[in-house]
Order: structure tokens, then C-alpha cells, then sequence
């Protein structure tokens, strides 16, 4: 009898135990698609002339009960000295190009009011009050800077001509294509009697800092206002607002990045690529003012760096601030002029971040790690410390994630590569999981070991769904120094491609992943790895997924809105120099016999890389490949979804596929269901 009873005990407490386990698995929480879309992250940072205020942005995702459109942007203000942060504008809003008026007394920023021409410059009290506009412009304003608290230069696109007007209200709307550009000239605004003069005429101002006495402008000029033109043909030119004169500082050859005036206004710092076939605006350069050096004689301060420098700001006349990208890494330096080497302040590994404001010892910044999206932090260049201000997502301390690490592996040439890799949240050492491999795009970017998961990059959503996730920095990407982005100038989907070949061959060996469940996707250069994966290389994946990707280099390079931005850094030859090279370059050309399932996505209004290049593979796999394919469309969307609706639909379409054919959801000559039931009020 005591044995009978002791039996039950031991039943009931295993039943106990079993109960307690499912209810306690039933309570652990994990991102999914639709936690993204509840992240709120910290956008533009800029700290008042006194050092005392940070007003920053805070992206608020638009909720779906809303009509769809893009996220909103909220205004804060951080009290530096009392640590309190009061909100200034909430809602459904949105303002970009955050700034201060030089006195402190106000924060100003780009918004469309309803009385508005466009986006003009409103302020508001940091102490509080109702936004109101400072600016009364005609037509919207790009981008403005203050020249004393009674004036602003600012670029606005100049007026449509009085023949086109004319033509539009007759309803003659021909478009003429290339040669309608509006110039976008430099302005100076009055704000006491909002008089507007002209600075500039006959040439587009892409971008310009003003000089510290207020007489000039540095500005990167091109001559036209096309794309092409913003990434390849920009010109440092010094401008007198005064009398409207341009000046050539330097003919720099290719890619223009930040101009940043030294306090003395002697000299002008800026970022740009190395020379015309460098793709990457990763390197640092001093000139004087006015300048009688050529570029080739300027002393290159990233040279035998492995980094790429993003961004730059001065300290005092001989030193330099800057943020590198390195590997996956971000790092926060300071540079002496006359000192060969740079003194580290902010170490790898510890934040990610790109821009920062500073005023005296003051540093602010937008920054991320692993476990969260952009936050409001602080640096002090006397303390030595970082510190973060805001906790934006506080219910993320309740999800449970996968680990997530950088991972160094050598390339078959023996080159050392940088990625980094994401568990999955169930991990079990010694179980092989299915990989979603995510290709950055570009090819001149790098992923960071921060936070890694948005509508397009799935990080912690595949991890919770159990997946390894892995994201490769390639060569031909930047964060490594120029020789790194070189090896890919010439040769696309060669070593870059094999990069990432040997990535997912690391993991198969470590016994992480199950080479049989392999994934591929990204977007842009990311979509046209996807699609030469699912086509050239099938027989290594078992699902791919591309977004705006290329699949026709002939046809590509011939549609495309950066023609001569693809010759110069990427190819270095026109296609009729070369065409058997540029087609065997081509996924489409292998699309034949292809057996990976594959997922096409693409924004309808694209110009970077046409909707026809997913139109042409889907054709041609439709009819010739041996697998399903799929194509979707996203109305109104171009190079990318900015729309929250179909931000979604991707995340959950995509996430839905890898699901069904790396998982053993579904029969593999099949596809998923082609309509999705979205969980939204």
C-alpha cells in the first residue's frame, strides 16, 4: 500500500513538474514580425550652443488602424543638468533636420504645417509651448544652417519655369526625361523681414556648411541635379554668400561626403572616397582655406586604417573627431593634425553608432547595441565614459533572444573575414539548425554588430522562429579600408560572392547548420547575391529570397538612374567593352535547371534597379527553372518599402517562405499560401 501511494506521489509531481514547464515555456516571449513594428528608436540628436539641452527625435511606427504611410517623429528634450526629459511634440507628426538657433533659445527642424509651402523651418521653446514656422518660403526647403540667429542659408529647389506652369495648367504633362531637373540653389532667408536672396544659380548645391565668420559656404556642387551626378560628380567649392562667387577648392575625383569647418575657418575637413574607382566615402582629408594643394597631395588620415571613417567634427583647430566603421565594429577617435597616429576614446565592441552633436565636453549620439534599437547616449570626452539616457522599449527586457556575436573565419585565399552571427533562442549545442544567410547591400556598406533586426534584416525575428542567422561583411564593402573595397572592383560575385560561400561552409563545419536547409536574401546588391545564389549556385540553397534585386547586368546597367556611379567603382568598363563579362555576371543567365525556390519582391517606382530585373528572372525561371518562383509587387514603393504596410507584408511573406522550405513545412515543388492573414486591429 505505501508503495502504491508513494508511485502516485511520484506521478503527481512529474505531472507537476511537466505542467510547470509547459506553463513556464508558454511565458517566455520571443520577437516576432509584428513586435518590429512596436520598436520605437532614437533618430536625430543635436545638444544646444550652452551644452545644457539635447533635443532629439524619437521614429514612433505608424499603427496600422492609421491609413498606411510612414512612421512618425516625435521631439524630446533632455535636461542635461536636472537629467529630466520633457516631451515636446508627440502624435502624428514627423520633422527632420533638427537643429538650434544659435543663442539656444529655440529648436528649429524641417516640418509640413498646414498653412505650409512644403517642408519649412519651424522652433519651439525647449521649455515647451506650440511649434510654430520661421520660414515662409515659397517651396520646400532641403536643408538649412544658421548664419546668426537673424539669418539662415538654406538650399530649396529653384522655381518651375513660367513655360512649363503654362503647359502643366493646359494639361500638357509630357515628361521630358532627364532635362526637366530643377537646380537646387543656395538661398539666404531673412527671419525679421523673411526677404529671400539667391546665392547660387546654374548648379545644383547637394550639400554646404557654413564658415564661422558667416562670409562663405563650403559646398559640394554639382552640375546637375540628377542622381548620378549626387554620387559621382560633386566638387568642393567655396562659396561667398555675399557676392554669389563659386570658388573651386578642390577637384576632388568620385564620391563627396561631410565638409566640416575648422573653428578658426582656416581650414576645411571632408570625407570622401580615395580616388574615381573607390566606392566607399571612408576616407579623411584636411585642406586649408582657400587651398592651393591638389588631392593628390593631401595627407589621407584613414590610410593603413582598417576602417572607413563615416563621420567628422572638430574639437579645436588641430584636432579632429571622428567615428569609423571597423569591421563590425564602430570606434570614436581623435586625430592631432600633426600626430601620425589617432588616440581611441570610444573602444570596439561596446556601441554602435553613425553622427554625433558636440558641444565642449559634451558628446551625443544615437546609438545601438545587440539587445536594442537606437538610443539617446551621452559621451564625455573629460571623463573618458559613455552613458545611456533613454530606455525607449523597456518591455524588451522581457523578451528572450538569441545570442548574438561577431564571428572572424578565413576566406579561401586565406583572408580574414568579419560577420556576425545570430543563435538561435532554442540553441542546443550539437543540433544542426537551418541558416538564413542575410547579405548587406551595396556592395559599399557593412553590417555592425548592434542591434540587427528590421523589416529587412530578420535577425532576432528567424533566431526566435530557430534559425542560425549570419551576415557576412564581403569584400567590396567598407568598414576593412580601401584595399578591402577594392577586391570587388572589376570582378562582381567573384571573391566577393566566395566570402560568403565560405562563411556558410565555417558554420556547416562547426556542426551549427544543416547544409541541407541553407537560406539566402537581402536587398539591392543583397537581392542580386539572392538571385545568383538561386540560380548559379542552387545546388548550395534550399530557398532565397530578393528584394529589388538585380538579375540582369546587361539590361541593368543600361535602366539604371547611377550609370556612370556603376561604371566608375564597380565595373571600370561599359558593357560593349565587355559584354560576355557582364552577362556571365548575370543570375539570369543560369536561371535554366534552377532548383531553389525563390521569392522576388520588388517596389514598382524603383529607378536604382528597375522592377523589370525581377520581372526578367521570374519570366525566365517561370518557364525554364525547375522550382517555384514567386514575384510580388509593391505599389508606390521604390528602392526600398517606406510605407508601413508593406514593410509588414514583407517581414511576414518572407519569414513565411524561408518557413516553408527550410523548415519541412510543405511540399517542396509547391509554394505557401499567396494571401497572408495579418494579426492587426
Amino acid at each position: 500500500m505505501k508503495l502504491k501511494i508513494l508511485t502516485m506521489k511520484v506521478f503527481l509531481s512529474s505531472i507537476l513538474l511537466i505542467m510547470t514547464g509547459a506553463l513556464l515555456l508558454a511565458q517566455v516571449k520571443v520577437l516576432d514580425e509584428y513586435n518590429l513594428f512596436e520598436l520605437k528608436n532614437v533618430a536625430e540628436v543635436t545638444v544646444s550652443p550652452s551644452g545644457d539641452w539635447i533635443a532629439y527625435t524619437v521614429i514612433v511606427p505608424r499603427p496600422f488602424n492609421d491609413p498606411p504611410g510612414t512612421d512618425y517623429r516625435e521631439l524630446f528634450v533632455y535636461n542635461v543638468k536636472t537629467g529630466k526629459t520633457t516631451d515636446l511634440i508627440t502624435g502624428k507628426r514627423s520633422m527632420s533636420g533638427l537643429n538650434w538657433s544659435p543663442d539656444g533659445k529655440k529648436i528649429t527642424f524641417r516640418y509640413s504645417g498646414p498653412q505650409s509651402s512644403g517642408l519649412q523651418v519651424y522652433a519651439i521653446d525647449p521649455k515647451g509651448g506650440d511649434p510654430y514656422p520661421i520660414t515662409f518660403h515659397t517651396r520646400s526647403i532641403n536643408s538649412y544652417e544658421f548664419i546668426n540667429n537673424d539669418l539662415l542659408a538654406m538650399v530649396s529647389a529653384e522655381p518651375q519655369t513660367e513655360k512649363k506652369s503654362n503647359l502643366l495648367k493646359k494639361g500638357f504633362d509630357a515628361e521630358i526625361f532627364e532635362e526637366e531637373f530643377q537646380h537646387l540653389n543656395l538661398y539666404l532667408y531673412n527671419l525679421k523681414t523673411n526677404e529671400v536672396s539667391q546665392v547660387t544659380s546654374e548648379v545644383t548645391v547637394f550639400d554646404f556648411t557654413v564658415s564661422p565668420d558667416g562670409k562663405f559656404a563650403a559646398a559640394a556642387i554639382a552640375e546637375k541635379n540628377l542622381v548620378d551626378h549626387s554620387y559621382m560628380f560633386k566638387r568642393i567649392y567655396l562659396v561667398n554668400l555675399e557676392t554669389g562667387e563659386l570658388t573651386k577648392l578642390l577637384d576632388n575625383p568620385g564620391k563627396l561626403g561631410k565638409l566640416a569647418w575648422s573653428p578658426d575657418g582656416k581650414k576645411l575637413a571632408f570625407l570622401s572616397a580615395s580616388g574615381i574607382h573607390d566606392s566607399v566615402v571612408g576616407s579623411l582629408f584636411v585642406i586649408d582655406v582657400p587651398n592651393h594643394t591638389s588631392f593628390e597631395e593631401l595627407t589621407n588620415y584613414a590610410e593603413g586604417m582598417r576602417a572607413s571613417i563615416i563621420n567628422i567634427g572638430w574639437k579645436d583647430n588641430n584636432t579632429l573627431l571622428f567615428v569609423s566603421e571597423e569591421g563590425v565594429d564602430m570606434v570614436l577617435s581623435e586625430q592631432k593634425l600633426n600626430d601620425k597616429s589617432r588616440k581611441i576614446l570610444i573602444e570596439p565592441g561596446n556601441i554602435v553608432f553613425r553622427s554625433f552633436s558636440r558641444q565642449g565636453d559634451l558628446i551625443a549620439f544615437s546609438a545601438n547595441i545587440a539587445e536594442h534599437p537606437n538610443e539617446l547616449y551621452t559621451y564625455s570626452l573629460r571623463r573618458n565614459r559613455f552613458q545611456r539616457i533613454t530606455n525607449l522599449n523597456p518591455w524588451l527586457s522581457e523578451i528572450k533572444m538569441g545570442k548574438q556575436e561577431k564571428i572572424i573565419y578565413d576566406a579561401r585565399d586565406g583572408l580574414d573575414i568579419e560577420g556576425v552571427l545570430i543563435y538561435p533562442t532554442d540553441y542546443e549545442a550539437g543540433k544542426r539548425y537551418p541558416l538564413i544567410t542575410y547579405i548587406h547591400g551595396g556592395p559599399e556598406s557593412a553590417i555592425q554588430n548592434g542591434w540587427v533586426t528590421r523589416y529587412n534584416l530578420w535577425g532576432q525575428i528567424a533566431a526566435a522562429r530557430g534559425y542560425f542567422v549570419f551576415l557576412p561583411n564581403y569584400r567590396a564593402g567598407s568598414g576593412r579600408g580601401v584595399d578591402f573595397t577594392m577586391e570587388g572592383f572589376g570582378d562582381l560575385v567573384g571573391k566577393e560572392y566566395e566570402d560568403v560561400l565560405d562563411g556558410i561552409d565555417y558554420l556547416i563545419e562547426k556542426g551549427y547548420v544543416d547544409k541541407y536547409k541553407v537560406g539566402i536574401g537581402g536587398g539591392s546588391y543583397g537581392g542580386y547575391f539572392s538571385c545568383w545564389s538561386a540560380t548559379r549556385y542552387t545546388d548550395r540553397f534550399a530557398a532565397a529570397v530578393s528584394f529589388v534585386g538585380i538579375s540582369n547586368q546587361i539590361s541593368k546597367r543600361n535602366t539604371t538612374d547611377i550609370p556612370w556611379e556603376d561604371y566608375l567603382v564597380h565595373w571600370g568598363f561599359w558593357t560593349h567593352e565587355d559584354m560576355e563579362k557582364v552577362w556571365e555576371a548575370s543570375p539570369i543567365k543560369f536561371a535554366p535547371g534552377s532548383k531553389t525556390p525563390l521569392l522576388l519582391l520588388h517596389g514598382k517606382e524603383d529607378p536604382r534597379v528597375p522592377p523589370g530585373q525581377s520581372l526578367e528572372l521570374y519570366r525566365k525561371l517561370k518557364i525554364h527553372g525547375k522550382a517555384p518562383v514567386r514575384l510580388v509587387w509593391y505599389p508606390g514603393q521604390g528602392h526600398g518599402n517606406s510605407k508601413n504596410t508593406s514593410r509588414l507584408d514583407y517581414t511576414v511573406r518572407t519569414m513565411q517562405w524561408f518557413d516553408y522550405y527550410l523548415k519541412d513545412m510543405g511540399p517542396k515543388d509547391k509554394m505557401p499560401e499567396k494571401y497572408i492573414e495579418f494579426k492587426i486591429d
